[in-house]
């Protein structure tokens, strides 16, 4: 029996797109290994919204160029879109290179490299088959992630996800609601919406749906305890997302809403499409709703032309919105941008600089926050046992990390159930209980 290996990097998308590949090759009779070594069939799903992300990628190539050993190198995921045939310059031993909208192609074109091609691509955008399908491998027996958009239309200067992806297109919403329904039937209590720009979601079909009537309808379906969904778009969100979360008690109350920037002039530089003026009315509508919505964002530091008066504007900008979760990243050239043409370059040591300040500013709001939930009791979705602490590890519905003891200790077997857990303790990174067993 043929195997693989398949290595993920990048975003819950990127590793929902691994869940389709693994379950498209189990179909087709491949095993699966954690090896890389023994298996014949060797494939990385790649991320390209960093250079760093890039580099970790190909660095993973060069190991198979030294053992030279006779098996086939795949690139998967938008490495493989963003340089199609140059990898094949870059990494002679590679002989696949797939984008993501090509899957569902995996074993046509891997039946190409047995009849002798050594070079074979997929990377076509011009498809809607990037969507799940029945051969989807959940890694997960409580969770599951389901994409409703694919693509982009937002054409930000320094993101490559529109040339990687392509352009939005939206699942049909019945498909959607089907597929929640087939898995809420299977045991799955815990749905997480996907796309680049989720809420840009808007139903193909007569019907025309858009996110937040979506949300409402996915968040009503028997056995679906918990809906989530990344990644937001300040542009298209609004106030109707959040009444649907006030209203729908399954709809969890967090939301993921990257700012980037908090000056307008970086951000009209970034191509954002709003303000800051225009994201903190947005953060209005979430600190004024009725249930308390934990808030997380994207930044990125030291974009062509910030000055350190831009930059301070951001660091205010958490003082007023009392983030809950930060992802943060000095700017890095990719290809196909616009912001390739941009002057004005910020020192890789002023980079550095001030995202360790934008780091140490948020450490303090989260040790602030996280304080505020000792001596609450919060349900919590639990995820597995960590034997190094001896403690159960799950999530609450604002996706806060709980490490939480249980009277039985490892041989509770909780592993997707929800418990409230009284927090007794915080930190920056998680919060710390107890079990309230009846």
């Amino acid at each position: 029996m043929k195997s693989f290996y398949l290595e993920t990097f990048g975003c819950q998308m990127n590793v929902h797109d691994s869940e389709k590949v693994i379950g498209t090759l189990l179909e087709r009779g491949y095993r699966q290994t954690e090896d890389a070594g023994e298996a014949s069939l060797v494939l990385y799903n790649t991320c390209s919204i960093r250079d760093k992300a890039e580099q970790k990628v190909f660095n993973k190539l060069q190991q198979h160029k030294r053992h030279g050993k006779e098996q086939v190198i795949g690139v998967l995921g938008c490495v493989a879109q963003q340089e199609g045939e140059k990898i094949f310059e870059r990494a002679p031993y590679v002989s696949l290179v797939v984008g993501s909208a090509s899957y569902t192609k995996l074993p046509e074109l891997l039946v190409q490299i047995e009849q002798g091609n050594r070079r074979v691509t997929g990377l076509s955008l011009d498809t809607d088959e990037t969507f799940d399908t029945p051969l989807t491998r959940r890694d997960n027996p409580y969770r599951a992630f389901l994409t409703i958009i694919e693509g982009c239309d937002k054409n930000c200067a320094y993101c490559v996800v529109p040339f990687t992806r392509g352009p939005e297109r939206s699942r049909a919403a019945q498909g959607v609601l089907d597929e929640v329904k087939q898995l809420a039937a299977a045991g799955y209590t815990e749905i997480m919406l996907l796309g680049q720009n989720v809420n840009s979601y808007l139903d193909p079909s007569p019907r025309g749906w858009n996110f937040a009537r979506l949300l409402r309808e996915v968040g009503q379906v028997e056995g679906i305890r918990r809906v989530r969904f990344t990644t937001s778009h300040p542009r298209d969100f609004t106030k109707e997302i959040i009444d649907a979360i006030d209203d729908v008690p399954a709809l969890c109350n967090h939301v993921h809403l990257p700012v980037q920037s908090g000056s307008s002039k970086v951000l009209e530089a970034m191509q954002r499409q709003y303000t800051r003026e225009q994201y903190l009315e947005r953060i209005g509508w979430m600190k004024n709703a009725r249930r308390k919505i934990s808030i997380t964002t994207d930044i990125i530091v030291g974009f062509p032309g910030e000055t350190e008066a831009d930059f301070q504007e951001t660091v205010r900008l958490l003082d007023e919105v009392e983030y809950d979760g930060l992802f943060s990243f000095k700017y890095s050239q990719r290809p196909n941008t616009p912001a390739l043409r941009f002057d004005d370059h910020v020192p890789e040591e002023e980079k550095g600089r001030r995202l360790l300040q934008l780091l140490e500013h948020q450490r303090t709001i989260l040790v602030r926050n996280n304080a505020g939930y000792v001596g609450e009791t919060e349900q919590v979705h639990t995820e597995h046992f960590n034997a190094a602490t001896g403690q159960w590890v799950g999530k609450t519905t604002q996706h806060k990390t709980v490490n939480f003891t249980h009277p039985q200790g490892p041989e509770a077997a909780i592993e997707g159930r929800y418990l409230d857990v009284l927090v007794t303790r915080s930190g920056v990174a998680s919060l710390a209980g107890e079990a309230i067993v009846m």
